[in-house]
Protein backbone atom coordinates (compact mmCIF):
# COMPACT_ATOMS: atom_id res chain seq x y z
CA UNK A 1 0.00 0.00 0.00
CA UNK A 2 1.34 4.06 -0.91
CA UNK A 3 -0.05 6.53 0.90
CA UNK A 4 0.40 10.25 0.14
CA UNK A 5 0.54 12.97 2.09
CA UNK A 6 0.24 16.36 0.80
CA UNK A 7 0.00 19.86 2.63
CA UNK A 8 1.45 23.24 3.41
CA UNK A 9 4.37 24.07 5.31
CA UNK A 10 4.53 23.19 9.30
CA UNK A 11 1.29 21.06 9.16
CA UNK A 12 2.89 17.94 10.67
CA UNK A 13 3.63 15.63 7.32
CA UNK A 14 7.07 14.56 8.23
CA UNK A 15 6.04 13.80 11.69
CA UNK A 16 3.09 12.37 11.03
CA UNK A 17 4.03 10.39 7.90
CA UNK A 18 7.28 8.68 9.76
CA UNK A 19 4.92 7.74 12.52
CA UNK A 20 2.42 6.11 9.97
CA UNK A 21 5.46 4.32 7.86
CA UNK A 22 6.38 2.46 11.28
CA UNK A 23 2.64 1.48 12.38
CA UNK A 24 2.01 -0.20 8.97
CA UNK A 25 5.58 -1.24 8.58
CA UNK A 26 6.49 0.77 5.39
CA UNK A 27 8.91 2.69 4.45
CA UNK A 28 9.03 6.94 4.56
CA UNK A 29 10.49 9.02 2.16
CA UNK A 30 11.32 12.32 2.64
CA UNK A 31 10.96 13.84 -0.40
CA UNK A 32 12.43 17.00 0.16
CA UNK A 33 15.63 15.55 1.04
CA UNK A 34 16.07 14.44 -2.32
CA UNK A 35 15.78 17.79 -3.20
CA UNK A 36 18.51 19.01 -0.91
CA UNK A 37 21.04 16.07 -2.30
CA UNK A 38 20.48 17.54 -5.24
CA UNK A 39 20.91 21.20 -4.21
CA UNK A 40 24.28 20.02 -2.62
CA UNK A 41 25.55 17.89 -5.63
CA UNK A 42 24.65 21.50 -7.35
CA UNK A 43 26.84 23.63 -4.59
CA UNK A 44 29.75 20.73 -4.93
CA UNK A 45 29.64 21.45 -8.72
CA UNK A 46 30.02 25.49 -8.48
CA UNK A 47 27.03 26.16 -9.88
CA UNK A 48 24.88 29.39 -8.95
CA UNK A 49 21.09 29.16 -7.58
CA UNK A 50 19.96 31.72 -10.72
CA UNK A 51 21.99 29.55 -13.26
CA UNK A 52 18.83 27.33 -14.78
CA UNK A 53 20.49 26.01 -17.68
CA UNK A 54 23.71 24.46 -15.99
CA UNK A 55 21.40 22.95 -13.24
CA UNK A 56 19.29 21.40 -15.36
CA UNK A 57 22.63 20.05 -17.74
CA UNK A 58 24.14 19.02 -14.03
CA UNK A 59 20.93 17.37 -12.80
CA UNK A 60 20.87 14.47 -15.36
CA UNK A 61 24.60 13.38 -13.44
CA UNK A 62 23.33 13.50 -10.32
CA UNK A 63 22.27 9.88 -9.20
CA UNK A 64 19.76 10.00 -6.14
CA UNK A 65 18.61 7.17 -4.04
CA UNK A 66 17.12 6.53 -0.49
CA UNK A 67 19.04 3.18 1.48
CA UNK A 68 17.60 2.42 4.91
CA UNK A 69 20.30 1.51 8.03
CA UNK A 70 18.67 0.36 10.89
CA UNK A 71 14.99 2.03 10.43
CA UNK A 72 16.80 5.27 9.48
CA UNK A 73 16.90 6.79 5.93
CA UNK A 74 19.99 7.90 4.36
CA UNK A 75 20.24 9.93 1.17
CA UNK A 76 22.70 8.46 -1.07
CA UNK A 77 24.06 10.92 -3.88
CA UNK A 78 26.19 9.40 -6.21
CA UNK A 79 27.44 6.65 -4.11
CA UNK A 80 27.89 8.58 -0.73
CA UNK A 81 26.12 9.16 2.22
CA UNK A 82 24.88 12.94 2.28
CA UNK A 83 22.06 12.63 4.86
CA UNK A 84 24.41 14.28 7.73
CA UNK A 85 25.25 17.28 5.06
CA UNK A 86 21.63 18.20 3.95
CA UNK A 87 20.42 20.24 7.03
CA UNK A 88 22.94 23.52 6.30
CA UNK A 89 21.57 27.09 5.24
CA UNK A 90 23.22 27.00 2.31
CA UNK A 91 21.86 23.45 1.08
CA UNK A 92 18.22 24.86 2.08
CA UNK A 93 18.96 28.07 -0.08
CA UNK A 94 20.26 26.09 -2.57
CA UNK A 95 17.53 23.70 -2.63
CA UNK A 96 14.47 26.76 -2.97
CA UNK A 97 16.05 27.56 -6.31
CA UNK A 98 16.78 24.02 -7.88
CA UNK A 99 13.21 22.63 -6.93
CA UNK A 100 11.13 24.75 -9.20
CA UNK A 101 13.48 23.68 -11.99
CA UNK A 102 11.07 21.75 -14.20
CA UNK A 103 14.25 19.00 -15.31
CA UNK A 104 15.46 18.71 -11.40
CA UNK A 105 11.49 17.70 -10.56
CA UNK A 106 11.22 15.42 -13.22
CA UNK A 107 14.08 13.43 -12.60
CA UNK A 108 13.30 13.22 -8.91
CA UNK A 109 9.67 12.43 -9.58
CA UNK A 110 10.77 9.26 -11.85
CA UNK A 111 13.10 8.00 -8.72
CA UNK A 112 10.43 8.22 -5.97
CA UNK A 113 7.95 6.86 -8.97
CA UNK A 114 10.19 4.13 -8.99
CA UNK A 115 10.76 3.71 -5.17
CA UNK A 116 6.97 3.45 -4.63
CA UNK A 117 6.90 0.64 -7.34
CA UNK A 118 9.11 -1.54 -5.66
CA UNK A 119 7.66 -1.42 -1.83
CA UNK A 120 5.02 0.25 0.27
CA UNK A 121 5.74 3.81 1.16
CA UNK A 122 4.70 6.37 3.19
CA UNK A 123 5.37 9.74 1.12
CA UNK A 124 5.21 13.23 1.68
CA UNK A 125 5.66 16.42 0.22
CA UNK A 126 3.66 19.23 -1.62
CA UNK A 127 2.75 16.83 -5.05
CA UNK A 128 2.29 13.54 -3.85
CA UNK A 129 -1.22 12.74 -4.57
CA UNK A 130 -1.36 14.97 -7.58
CA UNK A 131 2.03 14.06 -9.27
CA UNK A 132 3.90 11.85 -7.96
CA UNK A 133 1.95 9.05 -7.14
CA UNK A 134 -1.30 9.56 -8.55
CA UNK A 135 -2.79 6.16 -7.70
CA UNK A 136 -1.58 6.07 -4.18
CA UNK A 137 -3.81 3.88 -2.24
CA UNK A 138 -4.55 6.11 0.33
CA UNK A 139 -4.08 10.07 -0.42
CA UNK A 140 -3.78 12.72 2.35
CA UNK A 141 -4.34 16.45 2.50
CA UNK A 142 -2.89 17.30 6.03
CA UNK A 143 -3.40 21.28 6.82
CA UNK A 144 -3.64 23.45 10.10
CA UNK A 145 -4.11 27.26 10.16
CA UNK A 146 -1.30 29.39 9.52
CA UNK A 147 -1.80 30.49 13.59
CA UNK A 148 -1.69 26.77 14.56
CA UNK A 149 1.59 26.19 11.93
CA UNK A 150 3.51 29.47 13.44
CA UNK A 151 2.64 28.69 17.05
CA UNK A 152 4.25 25.15 16.45
CA UNK A 153 7.12 26.56 15.12
CA UNK A 154 7.47 29.06 17.32
CA UNK A 155 7.79 27.07 20.25
CA UNK A 156 10.08 24.44 18.32
CA UNK A 157 12.15 27.76 18.46
CA UNK A 158 12.31 28.58 21.42
CA UNK A 159 12.92 25.06 22.94
CA UNK A 160 15.81 24.92 21.05
CA UNK A 161 17.09 28.42 22.64
CA UNK A 162 16.36 30.61 19.74
CA UNK A 163 14.89 33.73 19.32
CA UNK A 164 11.77 33.83 17.54
CA UNK A 165 8.77 36.69 16.43
CA UNK A 166 5.34 34.81 16.37
CA UNK A 167 4.37 37.42 14.02
CA UNK A 168 7.17 37.11 11.51
CA UNK A 169 6.97 33.41 11.53
CA UNK A 170 3.16 33.47 10.52
CA UNK A 171 4.09 36.09 7.62
CA UNK A 172 6.76 33.35 6.47
CA UNK A 173 4.42 30.84 6.11
CA UNK A 174 1.87 32.52 4.55
CA UNK A 175 4.14 33.64 1.86
CA UNK A 176 5.36 29.89 1.54
CA UNK A 177 1.90 28.80 0.87
CA UNK A 178 1.08 31.37 -1.91
CA UNK A 179 4.57 30.90 -3.57
CA UNK A 180 3.60 26.69 -2.85
CA UNK A 181 -0.01 27.10 -4.27
CA UNK A 182 1.11 29.16 -7.29
CA UNK A 183 4.26 27.92 -8.50
CA UNK A 184 4.25 27.12 -11.91
CA UNK A 185 5.36 23.52 -11.67
CA UNK A 186 3.66 21.16 -9.77
CA UNK A 187 1.49 23.89 -7.20
CA UNK A 188 0.59 22.71 -3.96
CA UNK A 189 -3.04 21.61 -4.31
CA UNK A 190 -5.49 19.00 -2.87
CA UNK A 191 -5.86 16.17 -4.83
CA UNK A 192 -9.72 15.43 -5.94
CA UNK A 193 -9.91 12.06 -4.31
CA UNK A 194 -7.27 13.22 -1.16
CA UNK A 195 -9.04 13.13 2.29
CA UNK A 196 -8.93 16.62 4.06
CA UNK A 197 -7.71 16.17 7.54
CA UNK A 198 -6.93 19.60 9.20
CA UNK A 199 -4.96 18.94 12.29
CA UNK A 200 -5.63 22.29 13.98
CA UNK A 201 -6.82 21.08 17.35
CA UNK A 202 -5.91 17.35 17.38
CA UNK A 203 -2.78 15.93 19.03
CA UNK A 204 -0.34 14.30 16.93
CA UNK A 205 -1.39 10.49 17.57
CA UNK A 206 -4.87 11.39 16.62
CA UNK A 207 -3.82 12.56 13.16
CA UNK A 208 -2.14 8.93 12.74
CA UNK A 209 -4.94 7.25 14.21
CA UNK A 210 -7.48 9.37 11.74
CA UNK A 211 -4.78 8.28 8.74
CA UNK A 212 -4.51 4.52 9.68
CA UNK A 213 -8.25 4.79 10.26
CA UNK A 214 -9.11 6.16 6.63
CA UNK A 215 -6.24 3.62 5.63
CA UNK A 216 -7.89 0.98 7.33
CA UNK A 217 -11.47 1.70 5.12
CA UNK A 218 -9.65 1.99 2.04
CA UNK A 219 -8.07 -1.27 2.68
CA UNK A 220 -11.24 -2.76 3.15
CA UNK A 221 -12.84 -1.62 0.45
CA UNK A 222 -9.63 -3.03 -2.11
CA UNK A 223 -10.60 -6.40 -0.66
Amino acid sequence: MNIAIDGPAGAGKSTIAKRIARKMGSIYVDTGAMYRAMALFMIKNGILPEDAESIEKACENADISIAYQDGAQHVILNGEDVTECLRTEEVGNMASATSVNKKVRAKLVRAQQDLARKTSVVMDGRDIGTVVLPDADVKIYLTASVETRAERRYKELIEKGQEADLQAIANDIRDRDYRDMNREHSPLRQAEDAVLVDSSDMTIEEVVNRILEISDQRSFRKA
